[in-house]
């Protein structure tokens, strides 16, 4: 009978040790260690015994797509001595242009994404729409095995109806939990991508732990990883977030794989963003824009106003100012609000939603030294319109003009968006790509930018420029 060792694994960091301590030695998390029994025949490699008894089974199988051309065991040789394919592998377009973005692309043949976002988000939606458009398309069908784990055949086909994607002719449908199941239909199609919706409910039924437990995730999840690199299949795996913000309960999944993309917004509002957060063969500073409709998922064009209801014929709004923001390569304009209510000196409120609460502490510093105004008795409410998360300095001057604004129960002038980030001493300085910010933003209609002055002459067409230095200056721009 085959020796069970025991290890102890944090549930925050993933690391491991050999005993029981109330402190995680290596996060300082407290409370965190979970005991698992490992047992010493888990250490060998599962898939490579298990792609060649593909290849042993049946030699049609291994045509997998992109496979490498040998399976022998690894050996070091010198980096100048690695071959280099003269044109490397062509992504896989998943026929949504928005998630093609965030992952740089398109899919890498050969690598495994995670995509995690709270329940009810439009994760399962996303993905369906996409499975079903990659294996719709006329020009370069992939075929797709989507994996249920979470619902029926039926369900997922009445979803696929709803969302126009059940004549897909490449998109198979698998509904099981059991890996090794999945792994042999995957053997039986060979699809280009294997999608599994979710990795919480897939369990390998020869070891010894619940399905969703640590030791099923990191076992299921390694296997899967070593499919992938193996075979070449792009895996895509979906995850919940727990209650604690961690994905798939334990972040160490988020080592194993090569991408993390999170899917945030709230359900009770139609924006959606697609944010990448882990990308080995992209940036991470691209977001994917989307809106949920009764037919599923709509992408959103380059450069939208998020929160911006109806840009500069909406009038002017008192503790609201509008502010081009970069994530990436796109612009895009988001409606900073504030709100000022009579407090308790000493016990002032100060609660932020989509920005940072330090620079918000940092600018309310700021107006009372430098602009005169009396906030420590007051609660201070600040908030992003639509969901998105603002976190760049550029945005300082739009939540100083809005709280100022608030304040004083004053607007700026209607088709107004202000650009700049704001010092300790109160001078406002510029900011990166102040020319892609005013044209984005005079494109969507605003003929008034206030902007840091600056050496270079910033000149848009149909658009007026107020350069500002001071935030006293800015604070005059209010009606």
């Amino acid at each position: 009978m085959a020796k069970l060792r025991t290890a102890f694994v944090c549930r925050q960091c993933g690391g491991v040790q050999g005993r029981w301590m109330g402190k995680c030695p290596d996060c300082g998390a407290w409370d965190a260690l979970e005991e698992q029994r490992i047992e010493r025949s888990a250490e060998k490699d599962p898939q490579r015994g298990l792609i060649e008894g593909w290849r042993a089974a049946d030699p049609a199988a291994t045509a997998a797509p992109d496979e490498p051309a040998s399976l022998a065991p690894a050996s070091a040789v010198p980096i100048a001595s690695v071959a280099s394919d003269a044109e490397p592998r062509p992504r896989l377009h998943t026929g949504i242009a928005e998630l093609d973005r965030v992952l740089g692309g398109g899919i890498v043949p050969g690598s495994v994404v995670l995509i995690g976002g709270d329940p009810g988000i439009g994760k399962s939606t996303l993905m369906l729409q996409a499975a079903g458009a990659m294996g719709a398309a006329a020009a370069q069908a992939r075929r797709v095995l989507y994996v249920s784990s979470e619902e029926s055949a039926e369900q997922v086909r009445l979803r696929a109806a709803r969302l126009g994607v059940d004549r897909a002719t490449n998109l198979f449908v698998l509904a099981d939990t059991n890996l090794a199941r999945i792994v042999e239909q995957t053997r039986k199609l060979l699809p280009h991508i294997l999608v599994i919706d979710s990795v919480q409910m897939i369990y390998k039924a020869d070891f010894d732990a619940s399905p969703g437990s640590i030791a099923q995730l990191r076992r299921c999840c390694a296997e899967l990883v070593y499919l992938a690199k193996l075979s070449g299949i792009a895996i895509v795996l979906v995850g919940h977030v727990t209650k604690n913000g961690q994905l798939a309960g334990p972040r160490l999944l988020e080592h194993l794989v090569d991408a993390v993309l999170y899917f945030e917004g709230d359900r009770y509002h139609a924006h959606r963003v697609l944010r990448g957060v882990k990308n080995r063969f992209g940036t991470t500073l691209e977001i994917g824009i989307f809106e949920m409709t009764g037919a599923g998922l709509r992408e959103m064009p380059g450069g939208l106003g998020i929160g911006v209801l109806d840009g500069p014929a909406c009038g002017a709004k008192v503790g609201a100012v509008v502010c081009p923001v970069m994530t990436g390569t796109r612009c895009v304009l988001v409606e900073i609000q504030a709100l000022t209510a009579t407090g308790f000196l000493g016990a002032a409120k100060r609660k932020s939603s989509g920005l940072d609460a330090n620079r918000l502490a940092m600018l309310i510093a700021v107006l009372e030294q430098h602009a005169g105004l009396r906030l420590a008795d007051r609660d201070i409410f600040v908030s992003s319109v639509g969901g998105l998360k603002v976190a760049e300095p550029a945005a300082d001057l739009a939540l100083l003009l809005a709280l100022a604004g608030a304040h004083h129960k004053r607007a700026l002038a209607p088709g107004t968006a202000v650009i700049g980030e704001v010092g300790l001493g109160g001078e406002v300085r510029p900011v990166m790509q102040p020319e892609l910010r005013a044209n984005e933003a005079a494109r969507l209609g605003f003929r008034r930018l206030i902007v840091p002055e600056s050496r270079g002459k910033l000149a848009v067409k149909g658009a007026e420029i107020t350069p500002v230095r001071t935030i006293s200056q800015a604070i005059e721009h209010l009606g």
